[in-house]
């Protein structure tokens, strides 16, 4: 995963360490963990089950905690710190898109375009914008 590559501030820290070692792994177990039957629901007394998409609290709180901890990553570019972000949301919309409707999300290609977010954002070659304008 492109988080395990991130560069160390001259002094490694233990915000670093974090970044590369369980936010890492708690994105990549969240994309693995992914889970379409933890949707909202009732149960069998008819009480409303808030799905999670299969992702579990110790990781969804990880996620969460991205924007701030990336306030804290001076060493980082701001490409680096918008793309932790951008990954962050990415995964946490994933499973939200799937607690919530997972047909829709599934059928209508909600979860793919979270996806090519997912992608785009843990290229480790960085942004490749290509302008479309017409030159005169």
């Amino acid at each position: 995963m492109w988080i395990r590559s991130l560069p160390a501030p001259l002094s490694p820290t233990s915000t670093w360490a974090w970044l590369v070692g369980d936010l890492a792994g708690a994105v990549e177990d969240a994309m693995a963990a992914l889970d379409p039957g933890d949707c909202d629901r009732t149960d069998k007394d008819g009480l409303a089950v808030d799905g999670a998409g299969g992702i579990g609290p110790v990781t969804r709180s990880m996620l969460a905690a991205v924007p701030c901890v990336v306030s804290d990553t001076d060493w980082l570019t701001v490409d680096q710190q918008v793309r932790l972000l951008a990954v962050a949301s990415a995964v946490t919309g994933a499973a939200g898109v799937l607690a919530q409707d997972p047909g829709s999300a599934i059928l209508h290609g909600l979860l793919a375009r979270l996806c090519t977010v997912l992608d785009h954002a843990a290229r480790p070659d960085g942004p490749a914008w290509v302008s479309c304008a017409v030159e005169p």
